[in-house]
């Protein structure tokens, strides 16, 4: 991670809303909020920073089924695979392996609750 980052280890940092018709849901919350977006395809849309239109703050992600636990937070971190053994040693599980997506890779993890999270990594 650079130096001159705006993404800090283990914050918070983006959260992703799960919605069954991606066009529907940009259309609502661009016309209620005055969000714009990012497309990378039918099932994902970046929402972008109002502070600066290059970065992101969320996403819209389609899904069939909207899951219980409402939107999915997500994590950064400067060592994804340090991420992935610290939340197993820790007693959480790892529901989605790391994976790449544009703009890096990222994994999930439920908590000892059963909460949902991401983490993410630029690498």
């Amino acid at each position: 991670m650079a130096e001159d980052s705006p993404h800090r280890h283990h914050a918070l940092d983006h959260v992703e809303l799960t919605v069954t018709d991606l066009a529907a849901a940009e259309r609502f919350y661009g016309e209620a909020f005055g969000w714009r977006f990012t497309s990378y395809g039918p099932d994902y849309s970046g929402i972008r920073d109002p502070r600066d239109d290059a970065g992101e703050v969320g996403g819209l992600r389609r899904d069939d089924e909207v899951r219980p636990g409402g939107p999915l937070v997500l994590l950064f971190s400067a060592d994804l695979d340090a991420s992935v053994a610290a939340v197993r040693r820790a007693g959480g599980e790892v529901v989605e392996e790391p994976y790449a997506f544009p703009g890096g890779r990222r994994f999930h993890f439920a908590d000892p609750s059963g909460n949902e999270l991401g983490v993410w990594s630029e690498q």
